[in-house]
């Protein structure tokens, strides 16, 4: 039987060349998007076990997962969390209900999808988790509080869950991007304008740069790597015999977490807040 694979977020992106990656190799493939028209765009593309989910509802996650087990006969072997979006605005302009979708498509999302997998994956004795966190996820940058926030719990998630499967054959490891060439900036950009009424801030003018980048057409940070790069890493991570607990990806995110442990925080904050600021012009 091939190995059977559950990934969220399969729309474009990361998610997306991961699927086609893995299914290039001969895995059993269930390519999951929040929108039905992207879940028939990808069968008509192939992806036979392509279905819908929506980590911002628990009964689309349980309705996916009941037609996996049923598609497999009650098997999965991995699952790759992978869905989410950034919520921009800082702390003080973010309103709760901004905070609730944010945790919920990022953090419970993901939370019950594992807790799903789980019953699967502690019945049969075996099982890879993959989670994708972000370069935020331990370097904090301004403007970016909810979003900040959300990737923290998933690493803190995952650092709990680590320390609970151990002496099992079941494995959690983190994917760790810093920039990477996808349509975050204009998920981003939407969400900013449903939630943020930016002229009436005291950020303003910081809002207006934001704007800028978000609305930039190509890469406007260095160092950005394609979607297919990171989702090679991806695959190498559900692949390895004994994966790691993270996955560095991008020379940001390999600098950062080196800084972190080095650093003094008042001067790792002022290179924090200096990149954003970079990216802003």
């Amino acid at each position: 039987m091939p190995q059977s694979v559950l990934i969220t977020g399969c729309s474009s992106g990361i998610g997306y060349d991961t699927a086609k990656f893995l299914k290039q190799m001969g895995w059993q493939v269930f390519a999951t998007c929040r929108k039905q028209e992207d879940v028939e765009r990808l069968r008509q593309e192939g992806f036979t076990y392509a279905l819908q989910l929506d980590t911002a509802d628990s009964q689309s996650i349980h309705a996916a997962f009941d037609t996996v087990l049923h598609t497999t006969g009650g098997t999965l072997d991995a699952l790759f969390c992978n869905a989410g979006y950034g919520q921009v605005g800082a702390v003080e302009d973010i309103p709760r209900q901004a905070l609730r979708e944010q945790f919920e498509t990022n953090v419970f999302g993901a939370w019950e999808c594992i807790t799903l997998a789980m019953n699967v994956f502690r019945r049969q004795n075996h099982g890879r988790i993959l989670v994708n966190s972000s370069i935020l996820g331990f370097a904090a940058m301004p403007w970016r509080g909810a979003y900040n926030s959300s990737k923290f719990a998933l690493e803190g998630m995952c650092d709990t869950l680590r320390h609970e499967l151990y002496g099992s054959n079941i494995y959690v490891s983190l994917v760790e991007p810093g920039p990477i060439a996808t349509r975050f900036r204009t998920n981003a950009l939407e969400k900013f304008a449903e939630h943020i009424d930016y002229e009436s801030s005291f950020h303003a003018e910081s809002y207006r740069r934001q704007l800028n980048r978000l609305e930039a057409e190509g890469s406007v940070a260095p160092f950005t790597l394609s979607s297919p790069s990171c989702a090679m890493v991806c695959v190498r991570a559900l692949t390895a015999k004994k994966p790691k607990a993270r996955y560095l990806v991008t020379v940001p995110t390999i600098v950062f977490w080196y800084l972190k442990r080095l650093l003094p925080t008042t001067l790792l904050d002022s290179l924090q807040r200096a990149a954003v600021k970079d990216q802003g012009k």
